[in-house]
């Protein structure tokens, strides 16, 4: 290339890469300030600006896509945890997001966690959960991982197992698919709603990310899960020590006492269970460790 065309492209760049800049800045002024008047709009009148922003993207569409989803992830940390909160603008976002790149898999991956996440961990929608990752799938159908996405949805968090197993293997045709896929759809198909499967789902999901946030989580529901082995082994031992006494323990200590139970006895994270009314164990007050409803031990019957 002569010195002339070089001299030529500098002068063109010094000229574009300042416009770009300038139209980054536009926009990012933009979306701030239309950020207050986004929390009255209803969910249907947001979605609709994503084939919109697609049009005047002026072909800069995965800058726009990546700003909206720093957006989705910073409305997401802003909210999640506190209680009573509300997740209105999530899914919007993260469709503007994948409408704008529909090869955006951090976008599909993660953001089908954040809805699918029962209040206050997440919006509680494993509906809109669904739609997003079957998006995802539609435009991106060589990636194996998002129909193990859609497994998890399916059984963890609607309870469809049967769906939840069509979609592990579905996902198994995939050539490059890890063999596990094929082992979760017979796992899930088996055995439906258990802690093994759960735990197996899980433990995948930990595996197989590097995102600090989705790693915390996944490690949550395994310490949950595992706490909730232990509570249900141990009011078993609560049932036998009341068919032996004809009265529930007061303490986890009358069940040591009694030869019932061993060990440790502690959560995942270093707390004693605790005893709580008519026998029935528990966290201690203390464990950071959250359970979900569902996962509550009953009341004894007796």
């Amino acid at each position: 290339m002569s010195g002339g065309n070089n001299s030529r492209v500098v002068r063109i760049a010094l000229t574009v890469v300042p416009v770009l800049l300038f139209f980054v800045a536009f926009l990012q002024q933009r979306i701030d300030v239309s950020a207050a008047p986004l929390q009255n709009q209803k969910p249907e009148l947001v979605l609709r600006s994503g084939p919109m922003l697609k049009k005047l993207g002026l072909g800069y569409d995965p800058l726009l896509a990546d700003i909206y989803w720093t957006r989705a992830v910073q409305y997401f940390g802003e909210r999640v945890g506190v209680r009573g909160t509300t997740f209105e603008l999530l899914g919007p976002l993260l469709d503007i997001t994948t409408t704008l790149d529909p090869q955006l898999m951090v976008a599909y991956r993660f953001g089908a966690i954040f809805l699918a996440e029962p209040a206050p961990a997440g919006a509680g929608r494993p509906d809109l959960a669904v739609d997003l990752v079957k998006k995802g799938i539609a435009a991106n159908p060589e990636q194996w991982r998002l129909y193990g996405d859609l497994g998890l949805i399916y059984s963890i968090h609607l309870k469809n197992y049967q769906k939840a197993a069509e979609a592990y293997l579905e996902g198994s045709k995939n050539p490059n698919a890890q063999i596990y896929m094929k082992a979760m759809a017979a796992t899930v198909a088996q055995k439906g709603d258990s802690l093994e499967t759960s735990k197996l789902i899980w433990g995948e999901v930990y595996g197989s990310t590097q995102d600090p946030l989705i790693k915390k989580r996944a490690m949550q529901h395994l310490e949950s899960l595992d706490a909730e082995i232990d509570l249900k082994g141990l009011n078993k031992s609560s049932e036998s020590y009341w068919a032996k006494f004809g009265r529930y323990p007061a303490t986890i200590q009358e069940l040591r006492d009694a030869g019932l139970v061993q060990g440790k006895l502690e959560d995942p994270e270093g707390y004693p269970y605790a005893m709580g009314a008519y026998g029935v164990p528990e966290l201690n007050p203390q464990s950071p460790i959250v359970m979900e409803p569902d996962q509550k031990l009953p009341t004894q019957n007796h």
